[in-house]
């Protein structure tokens, strides 16, 4: 009798324990979300009190003057802007069919002993400090780079894009190839994983119709994680856009707007790194001004990924 007492308060008592469990659950996942959404807030707010100044003195002049003249107090984002997102595109474009055929390589190629070791590799690489890769920079791929930029320029200076002194080595072309370096195994490994993913009865089924590994991989596998890979880009893209150190140590830090590979350049990262510690007054607002179009570059390019998801997956769920 007193089991059957016992058992039956327990059986009691579960559900509403249960119930107090799911409720604190909610709370806590709803208390998390309300956290990190004020925590955004609050960073928007404080970069736009601390930006004010520049804010009220220059308005939209910021954006399209090319000067930066902390002794007159001028200040002109273009040269910044132009520098980071001609360094982060050409990055992209460079890390991207490197970043994919390895992707795909290790998930769909690779013998099987060489799977595991290849994709240590690409996590390795993707969490060596960027400072250590801007001193690899300096030391080895700007020396190594330098006659492939005199022959560029020796051949193709006609050119607008390799017109200028090739022997500097600092310039934006050696910022984009160490942005390429950094973004390649964060793309390769997100983008391995989106292949991963696609279910083995799709490609086997497609195998069994008599088509072609090309085949399946062009017709089934990559249309099937389209929205990854988009997201694997995405994400290399933002990397691209907010690295600082790597860049600031090869780029040149000049305020230069040039179609030419070989002119030094500057990036709003590199551009607050170097000078934040030096900076007061309206150079300081400038500066956070700086930061704060950053943030909304980088919450913009986030949004237009998601939207972009959004309508692969919508389409393949036949929604639109």
């Amino acid at each position: 009798m007193r089991i059957n007492r016992e058992l039956k308060l327990s059986q009691s008592n579960g559900p509403s324990r249960r119930r107090i469990g799911d409720r604190l659950f909610s709370g806590l996942t709803v208390a998390f979300t309300i956290m990190m959404s004020a925590i955004l807030v609050a960073l928007v707010i404080v970069l736009a009190i601390h930006a004010w100044p520049s804010i009220g003195k220059f308005g939209t002049s910021f954006f399209t003057s090319s000067v930066w003249d902390p002794v007159k107090e001028v200040f002109g984002a273009l040269p910044a802007v132009f520098g980071t997102l001609v360094s982060s595109f050409l990055a992209l474009l460079l890390a991207m069919p490197i970043s994919l055929g390895t992707a795909i390589f290790l998930s769909e190629l690779a013998p099987k002993w060489l799977r595991g070791p290849g994709s240590f590799v690409i996590e390795m690489l993707a969490a060596i400090p960027s400072v250590i890769i801007g001193l690899w920079g300096i030391f080895v791929m700007i020396p190594a780079l330098r006659p492939v930029e005199v022959w560029l320029n020796g051949h193709l200076g006609a050119l607008p894009f390799f017109k200028g002194n090739p022997y500097i080595g600092f310039n934006m072309l050696a910022a984009a190839l160490i942005l390429a370096i950094m973004i390649i195994p964060i793309v390769t490994a997100v983008s391995r994983d989106a292949i991963k993913a696609v279910p083995l009865a799709q490609k086997e089924s497609m195998l069994a119709l008599g088509a072609t590994r090309w085949e399946t991989l062009t017709r089934v596998v990559l249309p099937f994680c389209r929205s990854g890979l988009i997201g694997a880009i995405i994400l290399g893209l933002g990397r691209a856009l907010g690295e600082t150190m790597a860049v600031t140590m090869v780029i040149g830090n000049a305020d230069n707007i040039s179609l030419s590979l070989f002119s030094s350049g500057t990036t709003i990262a590199s551009k607050i790194a170097s000078q934040f510690g030096e900076a007061s007054g309206l150079a300081l607002g400038s500066l956070v001004e700086l930061a704060l179009i950053l943030l909304a570059v980088s919450l913009l390019v986030n949004v237009v990924a998601r939207l972009l998801v959004w309508r692969l997956t919508a389409v393949r769920a036949g929604r639109v």
